[in-house]
């Protein structure tokens, strides 16, 4: 587990300032001279045809829909060794960050729902707040270096993976637009095959991923959206083989183009917000406002009392060397939503562009806040210097 959390911490950690720079540039361009160079390049059609198959879809899309579906896989493949081997494997593990996940989905989506009780155009957006972004949250945690408990890393990791789960089946149940029953029978017989292929112990990954391209398609073709194909073979890809891992091969293999290429790819192709024509009245009205509050008040307000209630019903305990306060911080961290939030807002309001600008400038300005404000409650509330049992942990792991 050391070896798998090394690689994953600062991979995580890189990836978060590679969002930044790639959503700054993508603002830079909209709201420059290059505005139509960046909406000419987001408008490219690529066509992938094969007999009466015919995928014809703008560069935006085909990041969307088909490399976060890549992404979505590793989150599959992340959490089924989560809950395997790692830091959810077992109840005691597991509930404390189960726990605080929950609260903090449903907080954010209550104070979204309060501020926008009289938009019914911008009730669709309920979830947008409910997301954490991992890259960005473990990126700002680790600008603290040693400082950080190691407890306290793996509780964040274990939340954060948690929520995304809880984003999937939000995305699974409220996103899906006009179910195709023809499409959705393939997809189904595409899972089966999977499962047999899961029952019979086949190792070799060839046949997970020819059949999972085709489950893709057919869930991109059935209504649901496609990413929802990547989560599911990334559970039914085993995690136990003969004489190596095909779940943990898999992972090791996508995490570099994952954290590189396709999430800075998804922030420039979707932070990239038109300020032009937006008054302060417009930044401030029940939508984006609904957002920021979400994540900036609703992320640690849930997570936070959760975690309090659990822990003093004698639920849960808090991991070993973190105390409450530093539990707040990290609540506060989580509401950096970026990769997430800006994802469920492109389902939500897919067709509604002025919304979708509106939704995504809240996003930034919302995970922006959290973003500093966890990171200087980290810093106020962490000792000056690691305990030294912490500081041979965090050797042997770096």
């Amino acid at each position: 587990m050391s070896h798998v959390l090394k690689r994953f911490l600062a991979m995580e950690s890189a990836a978060g300032m590679l969002l930044i720079i790639a959503a700054l540039i993508a603002m830079l361009m909209a709201n420059t001279a290059l505005a139509g160079v960046y909406q000419e390049l987001l408008n490219t059609r690529i066509q992938l045809r094969i007999s009466a198959l015919n995928l014809d879809k703008p560069l935006l899309l085909w990041v969307n829909d088909g490399m976060m579906a890549v992404f979505f896989l590793l989150v599959g493949l992340e959490v089924k060794r989560e809950m395997v081997e790692g830091a959810l494997c077992t109840r005691e593990k597991a509930m404390l960050p189960v726990l605080a996940a929950i609260g903090g989905m449903l907080f954010p989506a209550l104070w979204f729902m309060l501020l926008n009780l009289g938009e019914p155009a911008n009730q669709g957006g309920w979830a947008i707040p409910v997301a954490t972004d991992i890259a960005f949250a473990l990126g700002v945690m680790m600008l603290l270096g040693k400082r950080v408990p190691l407890n306290l890393k793996v509780f964040l990791l274990a939340l954060a993976i948690i929520d995304d789960l809880g984003a999937i089946i939000i995305i699974a149940l409220f996103y899906n637009h006009g179910v195709d029953l023809t499409a959705l029978l393939a997809g189904g017989l595409g899972i089966v095959g999977l499962m047999w292929l899961n029952r019979a112990r086949v190792c070799n990954l060839v046949p997970y991923l020819l059949l999972g391209w085709i489950v893709w398609v057919a869930v991109l073709k059935s209504g649901f959206h496609a990413t929802l194909a990547g989560v599911i073979l990334g559970f039914l890809i085993p995690l136990y083989g003969h004489r190596f891992s095909p779940s943990k091969q898999l992972e090791q293999f996508l995490n570099p183009w994952c954290a590189f290429l396709i999430l800075p790819l998804f922030a420039f192709a979707n932070a990239g917000v038109s300020l032009e024509g937006l008054s302060f009245t417009a930044l401030s009205s029940s939508l984006p406002l609904g957002i920021m509050v979400g994540l900036l008040v609703g992320k640690p307000m849930g997570i936070f009392l959760f975690c309090w209630l659990a822990v003093r019903l004698g639920y849960a305990q808090l991991p070993g060397s973190v105390g409450f306060r530093q539990i707040f911080a990290v609540s506060v961290l989580c509401g950096i939503g970026f990769t997430m939030s800006i994802f469920i807002s492109s389902l939500a309001f897919a067709e509604q562009a002025q919304l979708a600008n509106l939704a995504r400038l809240g996003i930034l300005m919302g995970s922006s806040m959290s973003a500093v404000a966890g990171y200087l409650m980290l810093k106020w509330v962490l000792p000056q210097k690691v305990p030294a049992h912490e500081e041979q942990v965090y050797t042997q792991l770096v």
